[in-house]
Order: C-alpha cells, then sequence, then structure tokens
C-alpha cells in the first residue's frame, strides 16, 4: 500500500473529489488550478462510484502501425504494472490526442487489467466495449468512445506521463469520481479527514442562513462577509 495505511487508503477512496480539491487548498501545497484534470477527461461511467488507486502509467499510439523504436510487448506489460501496489489505476498517454482514433481499452483489457488488481483507466484517448468494461466493474475516465482499436500498441510504460494536464508519475495516488480526477499527495492523506470536515463547517453556515425560517438577505450577506470578506 505504498506510504498509506489501509485504513488511510480506505478513507481516500470514500472521499468525494470536490472534497478533497477543497481540503487540499487549505494546505497551500499547489496551485488552485493544478492538480485535478481538465474537464475533457470525463467520466464513461458516472454511476460507477469512486475510483482509487495508485497509478501505473503507459503510452500508447494507434494512428500508425508500431515500428522498432514504438513497440512495448504487453507481456513487459504484466511486469511493469506489478512493480506498482494495488489497487491500481492504469494511466495511458494517447500520443494521438487530440485526435484519436484507436482505443486500447475494452472488454479483453478490462478483463486482463482487473485480474492484475487494476480498478480502471485514465486516458486523453477512447475506450470502447462499454458494457462489458461496465459489466467487468472496470472504471474509465476517457475523452471519448471509441469504435476501433486501429493499430494501438504500447509505447513506454511506468515514466511520468501527462494527461489532463496533470503530470501523473508511477505510483501516484489518484481518486476519480463523476465530477472528474484528481492527484492526492501522499503525505496529506492522514489529514484529509480533518481538512475536509473544517470546509464543510464553513460552508454549513452559509447554507444554514440559507435555510433558515427566519432567512433575510441582510443575513446572507452578514455570513457572506465574514466567510469571503467585503
Amino acid at each position: 500500500m505504498s506510504e498509506l495505511t489501509q485504513s488511510e487508503f480506505d478513507s481516500v477512496a470514500n472521499m468525494q473529489t470536490c472534497a478533497v480539491s477543497n481540503a487540499i487548498e487549505s494546505f497551500n501545497i499547489r496551485s488552485k488550478t493544478e492538480g485535478f484534470m481538465t474537464p475533457n477527461i470525463k467520466s464513461m461511467f458516472p454511476d460507477m462510484g469512486t475510483m482509487a488507486g495508485f497509478a501505473v502509467t503507459a503510452v500508447i499510439k494507434a494512428s500508425t502501425p508500431a515500428s522498432e523504436n514504438m513497440n512495448y510487448s504487453r507481456v513487459q506489460m504484466v511486469d511493469e504494472v506489478l512493480k506498482i501496489p494495488g489497487p491500481r489505476i492504469m494511466v495511458m498517454k494517447d500520443l494521438d490526442h487530440p485526435n484519436v482514433i484507436g482505443s486500447f481499452w475494452g472488454e479483453v483489457q478490462s478483463a486482463i487489467f482487473s485480474s492484475l488488481d487494476c480498478v480502471g483507466v485514465v486516458t486523453d484517448g477512447g475506450v470502447r466495449d462499454l458494457d462489458e468494461m461496465q459489466e467487468w466493474g472496470f472504471n474509465a475516465f476517457a475523452t471519448t468512445a471509441l469504435v476501433s482499436r486501429a493499430n494501438v500498441h504500447l509505447v513506454e510504460a511506468n515514466i511520468p506521463v501527462t494527461v489532463g494536464g496533470v503530470t501523473v508519475n508511477p505510483g501516484d495516488l489518484l481518486l476519480g469520481d463523476k465530477h472528474g480526477v484528481i492527484s492526492i499527495p501522499k503525505d496529506i492523506v492522514k489529514d484529509l479527514p480533518t481538512a475536509i470536515a473544517k470546509v464543510e463547517e464553513g460552508e454549513k453556515e452559509i447554507i444554514d442562513v440559507c435555510k433558515a425560517q427566519d432567512f433575510s438577505p441582510e443575513k446572507l450577506k452578514d455570513i457572506l462577509r465574514q466567510r469571503y470578506g467585503g
């Protein structure tokens, strides 16, 4: 479980990405515009729930056949997956992006990678066999659905890749749900529950004013001044 305990990982797996994003802002460890993927990396199965795991990275290309210097064995890929502690999330950079044409992901790959304790994929490419992927419970965050595999082949594995504006390193902790995908620094995981609770407490104060029977615009402005100034 890398640097995390099972309890810490389980806690993250039950979190919501928006709440995590709010909490991370309170640590001032990165810009408020970093660490989460752009909206073109969207949940293909919004009702599947939360996906949490450690990144196994790879690079693919589908628009042209593999050449000698652009062909990474799928047998080798099994060993690369096993280098990262589970549960694992495949993070796949498509060199054809944004003009993606062939999918690496479908029914067979869902079966293969599920057997290797992978819970889903994040890619700036596409996926196919959507019904079958859902039957496997294999989550997917991608730019689109595709029909064909075209000339898809592996190029490299377990190197830093940039997908959806986020640079992902092998072993990084990722969380995804219907809102999108966020990268979580492991050294703050133990403090996340408290940080989330603090943010939600402040939000609740505003919500309670809005729901109160004696609501008035003046009371709303008072609580907004306390929270945001002005």
